[in-house]
């Protein structure tokens, strides 16, 4: 640090003879510059919503204060976007720019750049976007010794659903539990996304893992099997477990879909693998979990027969509530995990678009 304030004092101070006295030659006075104009990043919107297979602009423009030039010009500028982690514990690298040069990294190659409307816009444009790109995203911008840092949050339109194996309730570890929501077209869901579910209604008593690694479950009507009656409603918190020993439920986050969602219809009840046949023959796929929540929520999908899915489960979605069909609230119904070899029932399936 004091080898850094030297080298700030050098590049701001000279030294000149005395005007007065030209016979002291060995005076001189030091002249102290002030600090120039600090540099600021600013984003214009602090939280930015969009949806899987959209396009996003994520705000960021620079300044010198007190002025309205983007640089000093004296140093070339440096524009990074990180990803922060739900735990704000790391940072990812998402693109990096510097004059000519530009680099995105990971699953973001191909997918993002700079808008770049102005001298001193630093925004970033993401493309396509996926399911793993909701969070929180840092820009930073570096000239010299100066930098200035924004952060933007990208929410995601979508869908919370609690889910749990065919082996039953509290039986995933983490990292299943991370699988699990992707092997149904989700992803693990944040704190966030939970307690915005929660505010919706969202009322589930057994509890699951977050994206942070937490464990926690949301109640919306107090009961004695669910953290007491005399209890107020909120987002239950278990608190950080192992990740490898712990096992619970998972929440899962899923939003659009770039296809159709649909109940076959067929002249017969099917079992698991005639249901698999009747979807690769109608020229699309057996539906997944988190396809059947997305329809029911994002689209309203409401049909009162229940089909298989994916993970082998029965399930069928309800959004207008009526008599023999979720008569007291909207949601996606459980039948369970019936015997795939001899139980029958109908198909949802889904067909991707092109």
């Amino acid at each position: 640090m004091k080898h850094l304030l030297f080298l700030v004092l050098i590049s701001v101070c000279w030294a000149e003879p005395h005007s007065d006295n030209s016979s002291l030659g060995h005076e001189r006075i030091v002249r102290i510059q002030e600090n120039g104009p600090r540099l600021l990043v600013v984003a214009e919107q602090a939280k930015i919503f969009s949806h899987r297979g959209g396009n996003v602009t994520l705000p960021c423009k620079f300044y010198h204060e007190h002025t309205s030039a983007a640089g000093s010009g004296t140093h070339k500028i440096r524009i990074k976007w990180t990803k922060l982690t739900s735990d704000y514990l790391k940072e990812v690298d998402v693109f990096v720019a510097m004059g000519h040069h530009r680099k995105s990294y990971g699953n973001y190659q191909g997918r993002v750049l700079l808008r770049e409307s102005s001298e001193n816009d630093a925004s970033l444009i993401i493309t396509n976007i996926i399911l793993e790109d909701y969070g929180r995203y840092k820009c930073e911008v570096i000239e010299g010794l100066e930098d200035d840092t924004a952060v933007v949050a990208l929410n995601l339109e979508g869908v919370v659903f609690p889910y749990s194996p065919r082996l039953g309730r509290y039986n995933l570890n983490f990292h299943e539990a991370q699988l699990a929501c992707v092997d149904q077209d989700s992803v693990i869901a944040s704190f966030d996304q939970l307690y915005d579910a929660w505010r919706s209604g969202l009322d589930w008593c057994n509890a699951g893992w977050l994206s942070d690694g937490s464990v926690q479950y949301p109640i919306t009507k107090p009961r004695e099997p669910c953290g007491g009656k005399n209890t107020v409603p909120g987002v239950r918190n278990y608190g950080f477990w192992d990740k490898d020993k712990s096992r619970y439920d998972v929440f899962c986050f899923t939003s659009n879909f770039n296809g159709r969602f649909y109940y076959l219809i067929h002249p017969t009840k099917l079992t698991y693998d005639e249901a698999l046949q009747a979807c690769l023959k109608d020229g699309a796929q057996i539906a997944k979990v988190g396809q059947i929540f997305a329809a029911w929520k994002l689209l309203g999908y409401d049909r009162c027969d229940a089909g298989w899915l994916a993970d082998g489960s029965v399930r069928y979605p309800i959004s207008r509530p009526r008599k023999r069909c979720s008569p007291n609230e909207a949601a996606v119904r459980f039948v369970g995990f019936p015997d795939k070899k001899h139980k029958l029932y109908g198909v949802y399936c889904f067909k991707a678009y092109n």
